[in-house]
């Protein structure tokens, strides 16, 4: 499971990170969510110490989920120092969301 943050740790775990991030927006609700968890980590697993993995409660982080226009559960955004690379959103299936990261993610390596 990613380390789950909040709003007051967005930005030193996120965009002052020196590691690429995937941030993956979650609700308690949302059964997708929970669904891609493994393929996150599976991937997160396959880069080690070169990507970060966090999670955040939409639920909970409003002012963060308003800030990057989150409208759908799940979406992952892919952070490189600071910066918004890409957005994945309306995953619904593991193997689309390892395939998806994985083509990112080979990018930005």
């Amino acid at each position: 499971m990613p380390s789950v943050i909040n709003e007051q740790a967005f930005a030193q775990e996120v965009l002052q990170s020196s590691t690429p991030v995937l941030v993956h927006f979650w609700a308690p609700w949302c059964g997708v969510c929970r669904m891609i968890e493994p393929a996150l980590e599976r991937v997160r697993s396959e880069f080690g110490e070169s990507l970060k993995l966090v999670g955040i409660n939409a639920d909970e982080n409003l002012r963060l989920t308003s800030n990057y226009r989150i409208t759908n559960l799940p979406t992952v955004l892919v952070f490189k120092e600071g910066r918004l690379l890409h957005r994945l959103e309306q995953l619904h299936r593991k193997d689309e969301v390892k395939s998806s990261l994985e083509k990112v993610l080979s990018l930005i390596h």
